[in-house]
Parts: structure tokens; sequence; C-alpha cells
């Protein structure tokens, strides 16, 4: 059944209604694409991640022509391999989609013990990102909800693009310390991180964003997620939070199932925004997240893959489900918006959201 509504809020007043606990008139959308915008207005999807104004101007323009939150964002999964002193490789050509590790800072359990927390004002795709949020948080529209969305990836992630997810997995099993160093380090470089952003940036309207796909069940046990992922989970969301932070986005990527008791103990703000791919159910999420934003989590294989009817058809089956959940909900793909995925299809995900987003 077509539910269409009339709308009452906007959608920056949307999300400002469910950060106050309270119920918008309809679910809005937060895109999750990074490339998608620069494919869609013919622009080098390199430059989403190196040229701030482009990216920026990109993701205006995208959100705005389908009807999206505009939450923009400077971020990548491979986030620490390059902060922490290796090389990495920008997207170009047909399949690349993001940037990548080319060669890898640390190789040996030695090298962890020699490695230091570099500095965060010159560290990687930080300058980058500064510029990009400076730039970001000029602009007050109707669909930008938050003033600026920092950067920041999950420590356990974090940890693993420095040495590589082989090396580091290895490392869980026979190498503790190196891991448990590792991670030490990668924690106090988000402390400080949040710090710099803090200092030169400021809080008022800002969220944090980060992601976790390698502490997913597809790479690490629920007994090393415990163990290596946790802690330091816990110790940088509680102490940057603690700085005058309001909101995390994690988004909690890929099959993590098995860790949702673990994710259930670290903080994500009052309330938080959590963000899940479509392993995880959303009514499973709830449970484990009663009091926060649950954001997701529609395939983006089926946005990529099928066809405009099948692409609304599976859409309407996540928001209506979404709008079941007690504590809110934001509609988005289940994690990045294929950068490729066909117009038609992505439409078709709009066109859904105004059918059946709508509240009684």
């Amino acid at each position: 059944m077509v539910t269409k509504g009339k709308a009452t809020m906007t959608d920056k007043e949307r999300v400002e209604a469910l950060l106050r606990r309270e119920r918008p008139d309809r679910v809005p959308m937060w895109p999750m694409a990074a490339g998608f915008p620069m494919v869609y207005t013919k622009t080098s999807i390199a430059d989403a991640y190196n040229k701030p104004d482009v990216s920026l101007a990109a993701q205006r323009k995208t959100a705005q022509d389908f009807g999206w939150l505009f939450t923009p964002l400077i971020a990548y999964a491979a986030f620490g391999g390059w902060e922490f002193g290796g090389e990495i490789k920008w997207p170009s050509g047909e399949f690349a989609q993001a940037p990548t590790v080319l060669k890898h800072a640390v190789e040996t359990p030695e090298d962890v013990m020699n490695l230091k927390v570099p500095d965060v004002r010159t560290a990687g795709i930080v300058p980058l990102v500064v510029k990009f949020c400076a730039l970001a948080s000029k602009e007050q529209l109707d669909n930008k909800p938050f003033s600026m969305v920092l950067f920041m990836e999950g420590t356990f992630n974090t940890a693993a693009n420095i040495v590589g997810i082989d090396n580091f997995g290895k490392w869980l099993l026979k190498e503790p310390e190196a891991a448990h160093r590792l991670l030490r380090l990668t924690a106090d470089f988000q402390i400080e991180l949040a710090k710099y952003y803090k200092n030169t940036l400021g809080t008022d309207g800002a969220v944090l964003f980060g992601g976790e796909p390698s502490s997913s069940n597809q790479v690490i046990s629920p007994k090393q997620f415990e163990e290596f992922a946790l802690p330091y989970l816990k110790e940088t969301h509680q102490k940057i939070l603690a700085m005058g932070y309001k909101t995390f986005l994690m988004h909690i990527c890929g099959e993590q199932n098995l860790n949702l008791p673990y994710w259930a103990q670290v903080p994500m703000g009052d309330p938080g925004l959590v963000s899940f791919g479509h392993e995880v159910d959303l009514e499973t999420a709830v449970k484990y997240f009663p009091n926060d934003i649950i954001v997701g989590n529609l395939e983006p294989a089926i946005i990529q893959t099928r066809t405009p009817d099948e692409v609304y058809e599976a859409a309407r089956a996540v928001i209506m489900k979404g709008k079941k959940l007690a504590a809110g909900f934001i509609f988005a793909p289940g994690c990045e918006l294929p950068p490729m995925a066909p117009v038609e299809n992505v439409m078709a995900m709009t066109r859904a959201l105004n059918d059946f987003g709508w509240y009684d």
C-alpha cells in the first residue's frame, strides 16, 4: 500500500526531531555516497577524496537532485594506512572506486614497537578532511542536518589498515602483544585527532563518522572482537564524547551479528546513529541499540545489479520495517552507495521513500 503524505518538515528538521527523540513527518535518507556523486556529476572519483571544493559541490548537487540528506563527507575505508606513513593509490579506471593502500608503513612486529603516533595535523588525508569540513560548515541548508561530518574510522579497522588485514589477522593469533601495541597507538591517534578537530573546527553541530569492516565476523571471531576491538572502541568513544561531541555515526559494517552484544557496550552519543549492513536485520539491531537511531540497510548489490522495480521493492521493504523502530530510523544503503550504480536504480530508492516513508 502506498502511503503518501504531505511534508511538514525539511530534511534538516527531520533529523533534528530524531535527535530530540521525536517522530518526524517522514523517514529521511542518508545517502552513504562518496563516489556516486562524482560519477553523477561527471567528475573523477579521486576528486571525492583529494579536491574538497569539487567533492563538496558534487555531493551538494546530488543530494538536491535525489532528495537526500546533505551530509558532506570525505571518508575512506583504508584510513590508517596513509596516515601512519604508508602510501595510497587514488582510484582510477573503471573498477577502482576508493583509495587503497599501496604500501604499508608496518610489516613486522618489530616495526610496530618502533612506531609512533603521527602528527594529526599533517597525517594522510586529515588536512583534506579539515579543509573540506571548514568549507562545509559555512553552509546552512534545509537538507543539511549537521554543520559538518568529521571522519574517524574505528580503531580496529584503522589498525588493520596500518599493517594490512592479512598480517593483522595473523598477529591476533601469533603476535598479540604487537596487535595490542598497534591498537594502543591507533586509539591514541584517534583521541588526538578528535582534539585537533575540536580545536580547529569546533564541536557545534558536528557528527563523527567511522566504520568497522575489519572487525566483522567475516574476518575475526566474537572472542577476538571482545579482546582486541572492544576495549579500544569503548575507550575512544568515551573520551571523545567527553570532549563535548554529541553524536557518533558508526557504520557497523558486514556480518556483525555475533559481535552485537559487545557493540552495545560502545557509547554512541545521546542518541547515537548506528548504521548496519544488510547482514544485520533492523529488528535485531534495535534490540542492542534501543535508545539510538538506526540507519540502514538496503543491500548495495541490489542497487548496482537489479532493475529499478526490484530496487524500489527492496527499498520499500527496508523502509516499512524501519518505520516500526521506536527510537527512530534513517533509510540508507547498507554500505557505500555503489559509485557506478545506474541512476534509474538510485532514483528508485527516492521514489520508494516518497511513497512509503511517511508516518501516520
